[in-house]
């Protein structure tokens, strides 16, 4: 760990918050149950008073319980109200834990004087659901101003609204910004006049968290510049809040800068109930969700059915003898929302004029992409459908090889040539990490020199993979851009859908980044960077910055909303963010979309994405950092447990991430001494990042490999389901559904296996003890090497002498099965040994680790078949063992031209 690597006893502002509510729950109900001896008494009121000052530091950017009750507990506790003061600390620490203030809230009527008691309650009626929110004004108001504004909005608010908020008022730019890291329930900012920048006082428990707001310095701007200054910055960190702001500045003053940040701009003689009329309506806005509110709404019309799906209404069912139990099950919503009308207010998903359309535009918005298509098949057909809309036989594609299967495939029905990027290894866990930055410009230089440069057309890359492998996205757009200025991304983000909603994340998302660089390189500051940039090279030397006057910024993201956000199952979204989208791609994009979606798309997946955009634009921000948080906690706890780290062991950063991608230092995010890495530096710089929802967990050491680990102890036994493990270990994600509960249980769960362990290991005898011993030595150390991608064949090779290969054209030689032959696995080393070729007719997928060690057309190298051999996997795709390898005989190798047509390709010339 660096020097500089700041670290903590708490990993976010919410647990230490909760902490310190905890602990002042317990020293007030101690003085309640020791007031006879009065030495405790003291050493516990003391310890009180301390908790409740640093509360009071925390509290003053919260409306609830806010820092005026901690002071009036203070009071309280100073007068000896000992009882009174233990009964509300406990009343709010069961509404903060259980979040029911936000749910049924009860707002104090203000009072004129500041030392009037609080008098009765305005409460929303038994039943009744009310949507909680937070204003955050930003002005330097005195306490009676602050009170009349409190006041003047309380008259607004109508009893019956559904929406309701209460205001936190912060009176400097950095304060500003700490309660919009902090508070997650904030959802509107006013920011009004000029506020100062600097804040009062920071208190040191926050420290630790605000370093990046602690960095920011506009202290030599003025105060009327900090108000727009504070918007953008606004727009950038939480771009899902609606931002007001309130000036003197006459319009024709304002400017375009201004205006662009600002969702409505007022002036301070316009009325208070304007304001609050705008910032409800802005949160309706958001609050709309077109086309599951529609589906609603025609489920509950009466309708006769006259077409197809006889399911719909219930009707096939709910009068059945026989199935009615199935309509029980699901209920029958389900049933009258189902039909295949594309009218009444619903739409069609192949052409979307209405409900539909207005649905994508809204989580356009909130993915921050300039397109958004639903899609109801999964990611599997995103990928493709991209990949047929963006590329065409001949086109070359960089791609890392241990991508997700359907990208493999796309490029078979697309016809383009696959170049495939190896990604470093992480032998010791059988998995494979990520590609280094190195390798894909060493592969685009070599292209290059050999004149095909021109014909790359995409590169596609897996952020973040599915063990929690994360790339430098602006890093690899901006050298790859300085190489190739009009490539394609094609970021497969399938497992990172939740990124776009918390700073630390969004960073490292494809949207972000393609918006970012687009302003970047558009800007006068960037041209003469580049100019000087330009003028500082010698001889051949090769730019690295993009040119601003050839870059595009063409970035697509397909993300699998089911698998982290809320959605139901095949719930997924294609995001763009490409500036030649509607001249050069929106036709074809058009007809490949057309060809992969079903004309019948079910419209419970559609309307679950509609709902899920709603919810990460109101709760993403916090319901992202609650599971980053859950994540952290089983990390820390299973490394903490005397018993489970005797068995089992959660991968750091340091197992996952080679130095040289790490420059920041961060090798662990939890430490015994240290407590809690900072993460946000190592974020924001390093090459590769550990994504720490992705929890992998040896499991070597108990001498259980990790599939009977999973299917025998953890589904079998305990009902615990997870995705993915290798032959040593177990992945475990936690998510926005992910609970305490369901944490408190895995740990559980962890514990009774290692007290099993621990009692079965002693009772066995020595030649027992020495098969686990051998076991344990098999998983841990005798580790099969990971192959690399060989080569294609000379057959099936793009160019000769170059990389990239003719995938599409081995996929349908293989069709005719007297082209092919199979070789028993046990037999390859020996043929390879006398000199033959052995090619590859079909994918073969073994899982894990669950990508392709063998493609249509790639040679079959020893390594790969020593790898083969000794896998203990029970699923291997494309493998048949009583029939062996399937590989093309010797006779087509060399003649395919006769057999298959070689598919037309690109040259430099052409």
């Amino acid at each position: 760990m660096t020097n500089d690597q700041k670290s903590t006893a708490h990993f976010n502002v919410a647990q230490l918050r909760v902490d310190l509510w905890n602990r002042l729950r317990s020293e007030v109900q101690s003085i309640v149950s020791d007031t006879w001896e009065s030495a405790k008494n003291t050493n516990h009121k003391k310890e009180a008073l301390e908790l409740l000052k640093n509360l009071a530091a925390v509290e003053q950017y919260y409306s609830f319980p806010g820092s005026k009750k901690v002071k009036k507990l203070q009071k309280s506790l100073e007068r000896e109200e000992y009882v009174a003061v233990s009964r509300s600390v406990a009343e709010f620490v069961r509404q903060l834990v259980s979040d029911s203030y936000r749910s049924n809230p009860q707002f104090m009527k203000y009072k004129e004087e500041e030392n009037q008691e609080d008098e009765g309650t305005e409460q929303a009626p038994r039943g009744a659901r009310k949507n909680y929110f937070e204003v955050l004004f930003v002005d330097n108001l005195s306490k009676n101003e602050e009170e009349a504004l409190r006041r003047k909005i309380g008259e607004l608010r109508e009893k019956d609204e559904h929406l309701v908020y209460d205001i936190t008022v912060q009176r400097s730019f950095q304060d500003a910004l700490i309660a919009l890291l902090i508070n997650f329930n904030i959802q509107s900012v006013v920011i009004r006049y000029a506020p100062p920048f600097k804040s009062g006082e920071i208190n040191e428990l926050l420290r630790p968290f605000l370093e990046k707001v602690i960095e920011l310095d506009y202290s030599e701007r003025s105060e009327e510049e900090l108000g727009p200054i504070l918007g953008k910055i606004i727009k950038q960190f939480r771009p899902e809040l609606d931002v007001y702001y309130v000036t003197d500045t006459a319009l024709q003053n304002l400017k375009d800068s201004t205006l662009k940040n600002f969702r409505r701009i007022f002036y301070r003689k316009d009325d208070i109930q304007e304001l609050h009329l705008a910032i409800l309506r802005g949160i309706r806005e958001r609050y709309k969700t077109p086309f599951y509110t529609a589906l609603k709404e025609y489920s509950k019309k009466p309708v006769g059915v006259f077409h197809a799906m006889p399911i719909s209404r219930g009707n096939s069912v709910f009068k059945s003898r026989w199935i009615r139990d199935f309509g029980e099950f699901y209920g029958r919503n389900i049933c009258l929302a189902e039909t295949s009308s594309t009218s009444g207010g619903l739409d069609s998903l192949l052409q979307p004029t209405g409900t539909l359309k207005e649905a994508q535009e809204m989580a356009s918005r909130a993915y921050g992409s300039r397109e958004t298509f639903f899609v109801t098949n999964g990611t599997s057909t995103s990928n493709k459908i991209v990949q047929q809309a963006l590329v065409e036989p001949g086109d070359l594609v960089l791609i890392d090889r241990d991508c997700h299967k359907s990208h493999h495939y796309g490029l078979v029905l697309a016809g383009a040539l696959p170049v495939y990027l190896d990604s470093y290894p992480i032998e010791k866990y059988s998995m494979y990490g990520a590609v280094p930055l190195h390798e894909i410009k060493k592969t685009l230089l070599e292209l290059k020199s050999a004149g095909r440069l021109d014909n790359v057309k995409m590169l596609l890359l897996t952020n973040c993979t599915f063990d929690g492998l994360v790339y430098n996205v602006e890093k690899v757009m901006e050298e790859v851009l300085a190489i190739k200025p009009d490539v394609i991304f094609l970021w497969d983000e399938a497992w990172f859908a939740f990124a776009g909603f918390t700073y630390t994340y969004k960073q490292r998302t494809g949207m972000f980044v393609a918006n970012k660089l687009y302003n970047k390189y558009r800007s006068d500051s960037y041209r003469d960077r580049y100019k000087n940039h330009i003028e500082s090279l010698s001889g051949d030397e090769v730019p690295s910055m993009p040119d601003p006057g050839k870059v595009k910024i063409r970035v697509y993201a397909t993300q699998s909303t089911h698998k982290t956000l809320t959605s139901f199952r095949q719930g997924s979204m294609i995001h763009v963010w490409d500036e030649d989208f509607r001249r050069l791609v929106s036709d074809s994009f058009q007809e490949a979309y057309m060809t992969h979606t079903s004309t019948s798309p079910n419209y419970q997946i559609l309307a679950s994405l509609d709902a899920g955009r709603r919810q990460v634009q109101f709760e993403g921000y916090e319901l992202v950092e609650k599971s980053v948080e859950l994540a952290m906690s089983v990390r820390a706890k299973i490394h903490d447990h005397p018993v489970l780290k005797k068995y089992f062991r959660v991968l750091t950063v340091r197992d996952f991430i080679p130095d040289e991608f790490r420059p920041s230092g961060l090798d662990e995010y939890y430490t015994d001494q240290g407590g809690w890495n900072r993460m946000e530096d190592a974020w924001e710089h390093d090459e590769f990042v550990l994504d720490p929802t992705k929890i992998t967990l040896a499991v070597g050491l108990s001498g259980i490999d990790g599939d009977t680990f999973k299917n025998k102890y953890l589904m079998d036994q305990y009902n615990i389901q997870i995705n993915k493990t290798s032959r040593n270990s177990i992945l475990f994600m936690t998510s926005i559904g992910t609970t305490r509960g369901s944490v408190a249980y895995l740990i559980n769960t962890l514990l009774h296996i290692a007290g099993n362990l621990d009692e079965e290991l002693p009772a066995l005898n020595k030649k027992e003890k020495d098969i686990v011993e051998q076991r344990i030595t098999s998983l841990m150390e005798d580790v099969p090497p990971l192959p690399d991608f060989s080569h294609f064949h000379s057959s099936f090779q793009a160019v000769k002498g170059v990389p990239g290969g003719d995938i599409r054209k081995a996929y349908f030689l293989a069709y005719r099965q007297e082209n092919c032959e199979y070789i028993a696995l046990d037999e390859c080393l020996d043929i390879l040994e006398n000199g033959r070729e052995l090619v590859s007719t079909t994918f073969v997928i073994p899982y894990p680790p669950g990508f392709p060690v063998l493609v249509p057309g790639q040679v079959i190298s020893r390594e790969i078949i020593r790898f083969l051999l000794v896998l203990d996997v029970k699923e291997i795709h494309g493998y048949r063992p009583e029939l062996g390898v399937k590989v093309f005989k010797e006779k087509v190798l060399g003649t395919t031209e006769t057999i298959s047509a070689p598919t037309e390709v690109k040259t430099q010339e052409d």
